[in-house]
């Protein structure tokens, strides 16, 4: 895991990043409800065209992503300009997206949920009910592009058990006990 340099300021909100099946979700929750602060499945943000076009076992485009990380973005900042910390899961795979969904230049930290690629394939087979297709980490994987060192993000792996996994985020972003902000 790399570490922030220093304590994070708040606001600010958290962007669970990785590719499909890492853990977004869980770890997002568990922090949300740890910080208690809002959350939000950004998968629930996606067009309909979006999730029936996963189903259907195709990648999305940069084409398809647009209203998808706009949406997200915009939930960042809303939260941002309340004055609220906030915790929000999105794939984020390229630069280019998180440059889009950090477009105020701060207030947003990236926690990239970095796992192998045998580890999230066995997560995604046991997955049910979820619209991601296991046949579509492939084009997860081939798309994404991790944090640069420029980048306000931190890298975290995977294999622990969630509430560990939980533990650390807050430990290396420097959220020192007591930082909990209500939203």
């Amino acid at each position: 895991m790399t570490a922030a340099a220093s304590p994070i300021a708040l606001p600010v909100v958290l962007v669970l990043m990785g590719v499909s099946g890492c853990g977004k979700t869980t770890i997002g929750e568990l922090l949300a409800g740890r910080l208690h602060w809002a959350c939000e499945e950004g998968d629930s943000l996606h067009p309909p065209a979006n999730v029936a076009k996963m189903r259907a076992g195709h990648p999305l485009d940069d084409v398809d992503r647009a209203p998808w990380l706009a949406k997200v973005a915009d939930w960042v900042d809303a939260r941002l300009d309340a004055g609220e910390s906030g915790v929000i899961t999105c794939s984020a795979l390229r630069r280019a997206y998180r440059d889009l969904i950090a477009r105020r230049g701060n207030g947003v930290e990236f926690v990239y949920l970095h796992g192998s690629r045998e580890l999230i394939a066995s997560r995604l087979n046991a997955r049910h009910g979820h619209f991601m297709p296991p046949s579509l980490l492939d084009s997860q994987f081939a798309t994404l592009e991790e944090p640069a060192a420029d980048e306000p993000a931190i890298r975290v792996e995977i294999g622990a058990a969630p509430d560990l996994i939980a533990s650390r985020i807050v430990d290396a972003l420097g959220l020192p006990a007591g930082s909990e902000q209500r939203a």
